[in-house]
């Protein structure tokens, strides 16, 4: 009957016969109802708080396998790629030796001025003079200028010049100029401008 008394007594009730300076002496099934309704209303709010912290850490822990997915898809291209890239390392290394083999060093530098001297000479033609001039740094090499001139036949400085790239180091020519000998037409005066180049060492300063 108590229970029947309950439901009477919940039916009965109003809100305004609800002393609220006088807690006490609301009736006990009030007093239930409400701490039930707050009851619910914390466990609501703790459950909905702990499912939004939940429903977080699982939204960073989604972002970070993207992120371990993508790193472990790039390095595992990097580990299958390994021995090409080694392979690749090791021609261009093969390669810049070879480059850099024909580069002259300072102590080479005489004997490069005798072989454009006997290239010269082994064409017929004159050889005025053969001079170094001051070097000129770039950020990997350092230039060589060799000022020549020389006289003879067009097809003679032709020679010569054809010839220059059968050296075995590397050189380039430039600034030509051919003049004419007024007294013998046939021969010509030629000044060039040689450059042959030598690596540049770390921290050497020429």
């Amino acid at each position: 009957m108590a229970f029947e008394d309950t439901m009477r007594s919940l039916r009965e009730f109003e809100v305004g016969d609800l002393d609220l300076d006088n807690v006490g002496s609301w009736p006990v099934s009030i007093k239930v109802l409400i701490w039930l309704m707050l009851l619910v209303a914390v466990l609501a709010g703790g459950y909905y708080y702990h499912i939004e912290g939940l429903q977080l850490q699982l939204v960073q822990a989604e972002e970070k396998e993207v992120a371990l997915k993508k790193d472990f898809e790039k390095k595992a291209f990097e580990a299958a790629n390994l021995d090409a890239y080694r392979q690749q390392m090791v021609e261009m290394e093969e390669s810049f030796g070879a480059l850099v083999s024909q580069l002259p060093s300072d102590t080479e530098v005489p004997g490069l001025l005798e072989d454009i001297t006997n290239k010269g000479l082994l064409n017929g033609l004159t050889i005025a003079s053969i001079s170094l001039q001051t070097e000129r740094a770039q950020e990997f090499y350092v230039e060589l200028p060799i000022a020549i001139a020389a006289s003879g036949s067009y097809h003679d400085l032709g020679a010569f010049i054809s010839g220059m790239a059968g050296l075995p180091r590397i050189v380039t020519l430039h600034d030509f100029q051919l003049t004419a000998d007024g007294e013998n037409p046939n021969n010509l005066s030629m000044q060039i401008l040689a450059k042959t180049y030598r690596y540049k060492e770390e921290g050497v300063v020429p």
